[in-house]
């Protein structure tokens, strides 16, 4: 699947969906997904995620990825059952990118029209330009 110009959550919620019914799917160009509103928004809510940490052993808490292809495979984390094997199993086939590696630049990616920001009325802002407020060291 290729992620540019698409919506991430959307994205996220159709391989989700997909990883459950046993395929093994591929997201390329991570950093061009793009989530939906204004751009202080988005970083006010990361960053009062971020300030979230475990009282007893801070290590265990909320992990907070930089990168955006960290971002989109916790999205879709999150919409997998964790807890059951079969989640774990699905998460495992599940494999994010930035950009396209040379193994793939041969294949053909698909776009899911459903996930397409074309349809968006207001603003977004992509994953990479969220991850460099956030410290990633990435090309935007």
């Amino acid at each position: 699947m290729d992620a540019s110009g698409m919506i991430a959550g959307r994205l996220a919620s159709i391989a989700a969906k997909r990883l459950l019914r046993g395929e093994k799917i591929v997201i390329v160009n991570a950093e061009k997904a793009v989530l939906s509103g204004k751009r202080e928004s988005r970083l006010r809510e990361i960053k009062r995620f971020w300030e979230v940490v475990g009282r007893a052993n801070p290590k265990r808490g909320p992990r907070h990825y930089r990168s955006p292809s960290s971002l989109l495979r916790d999205m879709v984390w999150g919409m997998l059952p964790r807890d059951r094997p079969r989640g774990r199993e699905a998460f495992r086939r599940l494999r994010v990118y930035e950009g396209v590696p040379e193994s793939l630049s041969e294949a053909s990616f698909e776009r899911p029209p459903e996930a397409s920001a074309e349809k968006l009325k207001h603003g977004y802002v992509s994953l990479a330009e969220i991850c460099v407020e956030l410290g990633w060291r990435g090309k935007p």
